[in-house]
């Protein structure tokens, strides 16, 4: 094998090289190289009344470097009491730590010395009230109304603002966890939650395969079950239950064809919790216990793509984990392709053509804006930048046109068994960029060797913007919206007259993506007249109608611009209406007075959002 990737080095020089300085994650003071995690044991009380979780967390050390003797983790806003050390047969030991000065992206980093390699390092802490991965919700803010609700987000890198540990990809470890609250609250996790598990005020978990940080979750809430298949259900409040039931009643299908195509579910159950309107993003694929918006329940199954993009993570992510946050697109660039696969095969291809002509718009829009040493797929470190902040459709979208590229190079008949082996061969491992370099000149290079260049795999890989050899993807659908749309705005057919029977959402979503970035008064009316994009309760068809209306002073908007904001915490739905709103001096002060209200019900990472976008000022320097 080493001769063979010799030359294969030879044949390759681009893809063999690794980009200088990319090793290692610049978002964790963790070292790997010296010491792991390799199992977490958690004992946790949840507190609603402080808005806390505290306990110990026990860390079991698996030791790379015989002469090393510190442990540096992450942490953001925690309150350390104690660190204990204990080796096999001994009792613990008290030992030095130090939380350091905090830096606002990283956190603070918790220095442990000890005189010898403990087994085991146990840390007594206590949360902050305002933890940038957690949010809790007053009973109000619930659906139900009754009983408060808890949700993690960890990441990219909030897991350490509840639990002190190595917060990196790089690093996979098991875990159990014991968590106590009042019981009245159902406790989940990112782990084996049984479906009749009964309500009692105390709950232990276990997570048998290793995961990285990121995925570890845990919510709260009145939370009830309703199975979809013996491996798949939904856990929801009640009020949510039977409507998300139906919406996601493809589920199974979803498993057993990603199955099919990239081998065994390897997590046992996968299960869905709906979480309240507040939840950031659209889904967070959690191993085990996926966390989904309820935005996408518009009962027509239309948007459940994002379904089936969480669990494509199952394969993509959680098995095999982007090393560090500059390699991301080996998570989500895999992930939207699988996501494709599986809704061409659940449902149709046209179906899927929508969704791939939409998302290419979405970024060839964003590219506008990024700077081009972040459009390539190969990211130079992030140092300095959030990863929450610093991430784009060039991960999602680029890196799954990339995929698109070879699958149309090679064939599906090469290259499915390709990444079904790369799913295999590297599962429950941590990756790089130049890992799956290396493994694509291997394997699937050879199969034939004319069929891409160098200068196109150079392009694709560490080039700006969309190379010129892309697949080009048309959608019949979407292509008679282009010409319904065109008809109308050049007059030549009133909007209640087009043809629009039958339109699905992705439809709409491409009329409206289509239209000028502003239009006159008579417009807008005639538009909503039609159409009632005003109040929709489709939340893609009002990230797309509101920025519309501000921007073309449909002020006849704005009670339901302000409804939608102060009901939604998702941050894909809000943030185009609040950026068009921070355009003018008098959007921003109504965008002021909104989020006023608002920001008792949105998670940390969207209040950081919406403040950052906020305090800009406008073109004309207001």
């Amino acid at each position: 094998m080493h001769r063979l990737l010799c030359l294969l080095a030879c044949l390759f020089p681009i893809l063999a090289s690794a980009e200088s300085g990319r090793a290692g994650d610049e978002h964790s003071y963790a070292e790997p190289d010296k010491v792991r995690i390799s199992n977490l044991g958690l004992a946790l009380v949840l507190d609603f009344d402080s808005r806390t979780l505290r306990g110990h967390a026990d860390l079991q050390l698996d030791w790379r470097d015989e002469d090393h003797r510190r442990l540096w983790l992450d942490t953001r806003d925690l309150e350390i009491e104690r660190v204990l050390g204990k080796r096999r047969g001994s009792g613990w030991y008290k030992l030095d730590w130090k939380l350091e000065a905090a830096d606002p992206i990283l956190g603070a980093k918790l220095a442990i010395d000890m005189r010898r390699q403990y087994e085991t390092v146990r840390i007594r802490y206590r949360t902050s009230p305002g933890a940038s991965g957690l949010q809790w919700l007053e009973p109000a803010m619930t659906r139900g109304g009754k009983l408060p609700f808890m949700f993690s987000q960890s990441q990219a890198i909030h897991a350490r603002s509840w639990v002190p540990l190595q917060d990196t990809p790089a690093v996979r470890y098991t875990y159990t966890a014991r968590v106590r609250s009042d019981p009245e609250i159902m406790v989940l996790m990112s782990a084996d939650n049984a479906p009749g598990e009964p309500r009692d005020g105390d709950y232990v978990f276990r997570m048998s395969q290793p995961i990285p940080s990121y995925l570890m979750a845990i919510a709260a809430g009145d939370l009830v079950f309703g199975a979809i298949s013996e491996r798949a259900g939904v856990w929801s409040e009640p009020a949510t239950l039977d409507e998300a039931l139906a919406e996601f009643s493809d589920t199974e299908k979803m498993i057993q064809v990603a199955e099919s195509l990239y081998g065994p579910y390897r997590w046992e159950r996968y299960d869905l919790l709906i979480l309240p309107p507040s939840f950031p993003f659209g889904g967070m694929e959690n191993p085990r216990l996926s966390f989904i918006t309820p935005t996408v329940i518009v009962g027509d199954k239309s948007l459940v793509a994002l379904i089936a993009h969480e669990l494509a993570h199952s394969w993509s992510g959680n098995l095999v984990t982007n090393a560090s946050w500059k390699d991301i697109w080996l998570n989500e660039g895999f992930t939207n392709y699988v996501e494709g696969r599986i809704t061409e095969a659940v449902f149709e291809p046209e179906t899927a053509k929508m969704e791939i002509v939409i998302n290419e718009t979405s970024l060839r829009d964003e590219l506008k804006e990024v700077p081009a040493s972040r459009q390539s797929l190969v990211l130079p470190p992030l140092t300095g930048l959030d990863p929450d902040e610093a991430l784009t459709d060039v991960a999602y979208v680029k890196g799954h046109w990339f995929l698109r590229f070879l699958e149309g190079r090679f064939g599906r008949e090469i290259f499915d068994p390709f990444l079904r082996s790369w799913f295999d061969r590297k599962a429950f491992e941590s990756v790089s960029s130049e890992d799956f370099i290396a493994y694509l000149n291997v394997e699937l290079l050879p199969k034939k060797p004319d069929a891409v260049s160098q200068d196109e795999l150079r392009e694709w890989l560490y080039g700006p913007g969309i190379p010129k050899g892309a697949p080009s993807t048309r959608s019949e659908r979407l292509d008679a919206a282009d010409k319904q749309r065109q008809r109308w705005l050049k007059g030549r057919t009133p909007a209640a007259e087009l043809d629009t029977g039958g339109w699905v959402t992705q439809q709409w979503l491409h009329f409206l993506d289509g239209m000028p970035k502003q239009l006159d008064g008579e417009q807008m009316v005639e538009l909503d007249s039609a159409f009632k994009f005003t109040g929709t309760p489709n939340g893609e068809i009002a990230m797309r109608w509101y920025p519309l209306a501000v921007r073309s002073g449909y002020f006849e908007a704005q009670p339901a611009i302000a409804a939608f904001l102060e009901r939604i915490g998702r941050r894909k739905l809000i943030m185009p209406i609040y950026t068009a709103l921070a355009e003018t001096a008098e959007g921003r002060k109504f965008a002021r007075e909104v989020f006023a209200r608002a920001r008792a019900g949105y998670h940390p990472i969207t209040i950081g959002s919406v403040e950052a976008v906020l305090a800009e000022p406008t073109p004309s320097g207001d």
